[in-house]
């Protein structure tokens, strides 16, 4: 299978949910709580025996993605204190063997599966339970068993689950980071021969680049930065606070859903992808105020996901950015074969208008709406295309698409005299 291949359903989704929910949620204090306290394993080991989330929690989850028009999910596998949400013959501390004596990662795997949706496993490399991770000069033994242990256990993931998705590691920073490099971390992950591996059981899978390798994605965190044109890139970001992941009990920064909109549209329209976090409280279950933004989200993209899914990038000019004066105050733009997505994220009122539009546009229309054709002009010369006989108020209060059908594919104009705009030929 070609990388294009394997990467067209990542690109036709550009939005999936992430699940972060494992021992730490029943702390209520976010999932560093075991290192942030430095708590000892063996205190920290005894609340695998409390572990119950309710029965069906992993269909709640999903259903809550379908809800908000998600087409993938991730589930933390394992995170950083090394409690596994699977079954493993090579630990002990798992959800299988302690707690509710049940298989989450398959509970979820099948629900999400069962319900359409591309199945991901997030597996941090680093165990805070293994002294040699911490110091493997001082333990190279125990270092030498973790890496053995994280090799048999993503194998188990890549094996015993059927068809994975995506693949997103973590965890795989050196304990004196930020003074390692990607060197160094391949070299004691051993991730080449570790990706090779999952390459192998999983020919058809995507992988990020949080092993030391570059892989197939970049995943930065709680900011939407674009990549290149052509490497493919993903946004992975809290719903509240973004230190916390896992279940925090009093989180008062919640997102709102015009802002998580807003990082889903820029996402799309840099090429990109959005993956929202949610954490399940220490039962499994979703807090009301996740499960009302999912909805709001869901809403929006039933309407305007056109403009989202399979989003291109477009020469025109959107919002500012730190690197350009150029800008657009009412929002950026997507675009799909010849047809503009204008994303209002501050309404303009009855009339819009956009500047350095060098391709001739043939019709504006509200996207999601009865296909009402809105006058406008547009001069080769000046390049403003002005939009008239909007409403006066927005008809979408997250976020207004104008839908621009062009001659071509939307081109931006460029300006020789920087100045002309000022006094306009008549």
């Amino acid at each position: 299978m070609t990388y294009e291949e394997r990467m067209k359903w990542f690109h036709e989704a550009r939005f999936g949910i992430y699940v972060h929910f494992g021992l730490y949620s029943l702390l209520e204090r976010g999932e560093w709580t075991m290192y942030s306290e430095r708590i000892p394993k063996e205190e920290y080991a005894a609340l695998a025996d409390r572990f119950d989330p309710v029965p069906g929690c992993a269909g709640e989850w999903v259903q809550a993605a379908k809800r908000a028009g998600a087409k993938y999910m991730v589930l933390t596998t394992r995170h950083h204190e090394g409690f596994s949400l699977f079954d493993s013959k090579y630990s002990d501390f798992t959800s299988a063997k302690r707690g509710c004596r049940r298989d989450i990662v398959r509970e979820y795997v099948e629900a999400a599966r069962a319900a359409g949706l591309k199945v991901g496993l997030y597996y941090s490399l680093l165990d805070w339970r293994y002294p040699g991770y911490f110091e493997p000069g001082k333990y190279p033994e125990n270092k030498a068993a973790l890496v053995a242990y994280v090799h048999n256990q993503v194998r188990e993931l890549m094996t015993n689950y059927g068809k994975i998705d995506l693949l997103e590691y973590d965890g795989g920073w050196m304990a004196n980071y930020p003074n390692d490099s990607p060197e160094q971390r391949i070299d004691f992950w051993h991730a080449r021969e570790l990706n090779a591996m999952v390459r192998e059981l999983q020919p058809g899978i995507i992988i990020n680049n949080r092993s030391g390798l570059q892989e197939d994605i970049d995943t930065p965190e709680q900011v939407v930065k674009a990549s290149a044109s052509g490497r493919a890139w993903e946004t992975c970001m809290c719903i509240g606070d973004s230190c916390c992941w896992g279940y925090t009990r009093f989180n008062p920064n919640w997102k709102t859903p015009v802002q998580l909109i807003q990082h889903l549209v820029t996402a799309a329209t840099g090429e990109g992808n959005f993956l929202l976090n949610i954490g399940p409280g220490p039962d499994g279950r979703l807090r009301a105020e996740e499960l009302e933004r999912l909805a709001v989200m869901g809403d929006w993209l039933e309407k305007n996901g056109e403009a989202i899914r399979s989003s291109r990038r477009c020469e025109l000019i959107g919002t500012c950015t730190p690197d350009s004066v150029d800008l657009n105050l009412q929002g950026p733009w997507a675009r799909k074969g010849n047809t503009g997505y204008w994303f209002c994220f501050r309404w303009p009122g009855t009339r819009a208008t956009a500047v350095r539009v060098a391709s001739r546009p043939l019709k504006v229309t509200l996207l999601g709406g009865d296909g009402t054709a809105f006058p406008f002009t547009w001069d080769p010369g000046t390049q403003r295309l002005i939009i008239t006989e909007l409403p006066s108020v927005p008809p979408d209060p997250n976020c207004t698409v104008l839908e621009v059908l062009f001659e071509e594919v939307p081109r931006r104009g460029v300006e020789s005299d920087k100045s002309a705009w000022l006094s306009p030929a008549t």
